[in-house]
């Protein structure tokens, strides 16, 4: 998909959908399926199971996780911090950040470019 493509869910476009059954958590896993994508930005769902990590990058743009399910431990420049369900945390653009589940996890990333 390039950047400049725009694609939508289907099953939630101008229909209501709710995000913690729209997939399930696998075993050893970290799952994803893309919401929305336009050239302004992306929404993704993820599900991880415990211990499942993205391990530590940048990005160019700031990038919102809001957690649905479980708890996660999100580092930001090397400080750990716990976001559980019905939290939401912004980690910065151009700075060191990871997301490793604690327990099952789903959450929703949201990156706006600009």
């Amino acid at each position: 998909m390039s950047q400049n493509e725009t694609t939508i869910l289907s099953s939630c476009f101008g229909k209501p959908e709710t995000l913690t059954a729209m997939m399930t958590t696998q075993s050893d896993a970290i799952v994803s399926k893309t919401i929305m994508h336009k050239p302004v930005g992306t929404i993704t769902l993820f599900a991880f199971d415990t211990g499942q990590r993205l391990s530590e990058h940048t990005s160019p743009y700031d990038a919102t996780v809001q957690v649905l399910e479980g708890k996660a431990k999100v580092t930001i420049e090397g400080r750990p911090l716990t976001v559980e369900a019905g939290q939401i945390i912004v980690m910065p653009a151009n700075i060191p950040h990871d997301v490793a589940a604690e327990e099952p996890l789903k959450m929703l990333l949201i990156m706006i470019r600009s």
